[in-house]
């Protein structure tokens, strides 16, 4: 579950890390009110759940109250990346003196929580880490240990970054295991000119597994500011995670559809979601699951991968040619069927002769169709 930024700004505040004075408003005419109470010249922010904020226009800086409020008439009902930006933060101004980037995150390949600094803050740190990775420092936590005084130490010192960031790094770490956060991000953390440390922008996601114990920010499904596609997903019962690409993927099981997601960046191509229908191949699933991916104007071809077990790969290729009566397929679907009575399955795709359908035995072979077919568009 992502916060939005003024929900990771409470969190950081909670827990000792510096921030500006902040107000949200949902109506554009309290901001007038609101900026006149943090002093009249504001940062006005939109709020939602994407990147690239700045960009697109969503983050200006009003000079004084009535500017306040005709910027966040501006930005409220904005588009963003898909998102409607429903609300805004207004927040105090700052004289930056310099910029670094701060984060924990779970590493699930080495089992455990990595920290990420770097003294270029401020800007893309994938492109920091592609251009000038000596400028990244990547330090592994143990989790039995945790962020000490002295391992706060040791991450700044790594990254280079000035010593009294320390303390923000070691209350970082407690956001992350009192939050239960998979995810906490500070870019930027700042030097202000008059020498104090503040966190200007905060992105923090929350373990979906913890929900129960943080009631306090809702269900994500019911949130206007969710992903569209997540939310219709969710509310259609699949497993579906929006990424930035143009493959759609269905697969059945976890581990088969990373592989899966593997296979198609190897090929040339991005995935655009990650969706598993488990051992749920039914018409119903698969109209549900080729709906929502369709939907994504992303999409420039589909790709489903599927290894039959419990679920035969000839039921799944009848929930496909059953899907295709309800669901109009506008682009080329690509699919592999292999395991249990797979042969079966694929003579019934035959049958069904769709113009828009190939077929591969191969999951490299099925791969390099659809990454072609999208590069294509």
């Amino acid at each position: 579950m992502d916060l939005y930024e003024h929900q990771a700004r409470e969190l950081f505040a909670d827990h000792g890390i510096p921030v500006p004075e902040a107000e949200v408003v949902e109506v554009a005419k309290d901001a007038k009110a609101a900026a006149e109470r943090l002093g009249g010249r504001v940062v006005v922010k939109a709020q939602v759940k994407t990147g690239g904020r700045g960009k697109a226009g969503g983050v200006k800086l009003a000079a004084d109250p009535a500017a306040a409020e005709l910027t966040a008439r501006q930005i409220l009902g904005m588009d963003i990346k898909g998102h409607t930006v429903r609300k805004v933060m207004l927040a105090q101004p700052v004289d930056i003196e310099a910029e670094f980037y701060v984060s924990f995150v779970l590493d699930r390949a080495a089992g455990t929580f990595l920290a990420i600094a770097s003294v270029e803050g401020g800007m893309e740190i994938e492109e920091v880490a592609a251009t000038r990775p000596e400028a990244v420092a990547r330090i592994h936590i143990d989790p039995a240990e945790g962020v000490t005084e002295a391992k706060a130490a040791e991450i700044a010192a790594a990254a280079k970054l000035p010593p009294e960031t320390a303390s923000v790094i070691a209350q970082l770490w407690q956001v992350l295991i009192r939050e239960d956060a998979l995810l906490v991000e500070v870019n930027p953390l700042v030097r202000t000119k008059d020498r104090r440390i503040l966190a200007l922008d905060g992105k923090i996601t929350l373990d979906d597994n913890a929900r129960f114990r943080q009631e306090r920010w809702g269900g994500d499904e019911s949130d206007p500011g969710a992903d569209p596609l997540e939310a219709a997903a969710a509310a259609k019962g699949l497993n579906y995670v929006k990424l930035d690409g143009e493959v759609g993927i269905i697969g059945n099981g976890a581990g088969l559809v990373m592989s899966t997601l593997d296979v198609v960046a190897g090929c040339g191509a991005r995935p655009a979601n990650f969706l598993d229908i488990g051992g749920g191949a039914s018409a119903q699933v698969m109209a549900d699951g080729l709906s929502v991916i369709l939907s994504d104007p992303a999409v420039k071809s589909v790709f489903v991968n599927v290894f039959g077990g419990i679920t035969a790969c000839d039921a799944v290729a009848d929930g496909i040619v059953q899907a295709l009566e309800s669901v109009q397929l506008t682009k080329p679907l690509v699919v592999r069927l292999d395991g249990n009575s797979a042969a079966r399955g694929r003579a019934i795709l035959e049958d069904r002769a769709h113009p828009l359908v190939q077929q591969a035995t191969t999951m490299d072979g099925a791969a390099r169709q659809a990454a072609v077919l999208a590069n294509a568009e």
